[in-house]
């Protein structure tokens, strides 16, 4: 292998480290897969891509760019490296994080993120250094300490969830780095109802831009956790059904009403109605597609049916009503049939549609995975980021 120039720590604490051959262009961001909306806002926020059966829309971060295909750094290609590491201290690898990103060196910085986080392990107050760190540098510094936070236990600590909290709530700060620290806490266990109150305030300020985003996608993330490990979800779900019904921000409705696609709880009554609301009167197309996709997973299909049918007449957009209607099916099944085909002789540009789910039925099918797979798509209605719709 290639040996690149040896890392020198001088006694005086000062690291010099040198990277030159075989160094990758730095990308500007930490490997967040989708950490922060940046600061412009969404062009398009929900390219509709089938998340779950029945194809529903996916509330894209807003100026995302694709995931990166996995980086594996090779620790053993730096000379010098090994012996840096036994004595490796939270100063000298932030010091070498610092370097690796002058010399553009990706991988040499995603192994010393790494670093970090087993270096704060357990430590408040490590962490918190780190935090006071993120708060000092010019990005992409930032989102590096908040990312090797965000893999330690100590993030759970208390004193420093309240800290990046209280970070994410100050508006002198960019709205990047706010929304940094919020993705740090995406990895709590459970929020208290003033935490979450305080994230529903961050969401549905109008000012916060990126941190809007992320605090809905926070709030979100943890009631997957907290229902993964008690069942707990409905708390989390009210707040995340006001804000996407009450935001100003398209992105920011949108994503709320997505975030429980991840753990897909039984929705009770209640939000049926609230939503039916929203499939009604959201003036945004992919909203109301996402309405519609939540209501396929609901203790009531019933119920659900009949906001769909009161939905139909006053909905114009055929990509629209064709949710309504594949919707309608993965709620009920094949109890949807009749009113799939009163939406049919309504439209009959989903007359197809109605005879592929009648024929899919037919043959004993009931597991809507299954009858998904054998459906042809007869509408383009795959919104691409950015296009018209």
């Amino acid at each position: 292998m290639t040996s690149r120039p040896p890392i020198k720590v001088a006694l005086a604490g000062l690291l010099v480290l040198l990277v030159a051959v075989g160094v990758v262009l730095w990308r500007g961001a930490a490997r967040s897969d989708d950490a922060a909306r940046p600061p412009s806002g969404d062009t398009n926020p929900s390219t509709s891509t089938a998340s779950a059966p029945g194809s529903a829309p996916v509330a894209a971060a807003p100026g995302a760019r694709p995931p990166r295909g996995e980086q594996i750094p090779m620790p053993g290609c730096w000379d010098g490296l090994a012996a840096f590491d036994q004595g490796a201290t939270l100063d000298s690898v932030h010091a070498a994080v610092a370097a690796a990103i002058q010399a553009r060196d990706t991988a040499l910085v995603a192994y010393l993120q790494e670093r970090l986080t087993e270096l704060v392990g357990n430590d408040p107050d490590r962490a918190l250094q780190l935090v006071t760190w993120a708060l000092k540098a010019a990005p992409p510094e930032p989102a590096i300490y908040l990312e090797a936070l965000k893999a330690a236990p100590a993030v759970r600590h208390p004193r420093v969830s309240e800290k990046l909290l209280a970070v994410a709530e100050d508006k002198s700060l960019a709205a990047p780095d706010r929304a940094s620290a919020l993705d740090a806490l995406e990895t709590q266990h459970r929020f208290t109802p003033e935490t979450r109150g305080r994230l529903k305030t961050i969401a549905l300020d109008d000012s916060a831009d990126a941190a809007a985003w992320m605090a809905a996608r926070t709030l979100g993330r943890v009631m997957k956790e907290d229902y993964t490990r008690t069942g707990t979800y409905a708390p989390y779900w009210k707040d995340l059904l006001d804000i996407g019904t009450t935001s100003e921000d398209t992105a920011v409705r949108l994503l709320a009403l997505e975030m429980p696609s991840y753990s897909d709880p039984l929705l009770d009554s209640d939000s049926i109605d609230v939503l039916a609301k929203v499939m009604r009167t959201d003036k945004e197309r992919d909203v109301r597609e996402m309405a519609a996709f939540r209501l396929a997973v609901t203790e009531d299909p019933q119920k659900a049916l009949a906001a769909f049918r009161a939905a139909f007449d006053g909905e114009q957009d055929l990509c629209v009503r064709w949710a309504f209607l594949r919707f309608a099916v993965r709620a009920a099944g094949a109890d949807a049939l009749p009113l799939v085909e009163e939406f049919a002789r309504k439209d009959p540009r989903l007359r197809q549609d109605y005879l592929d789910f009648k024929a899919l039925y037919a043959t004993g099918t009931t597991d809507f995975a299954r009858i998904w797979l054998g459906k042809k798509e007869h509408h383009d209605c795959v919104v691409e980021e950015g296009a018209p719709h």
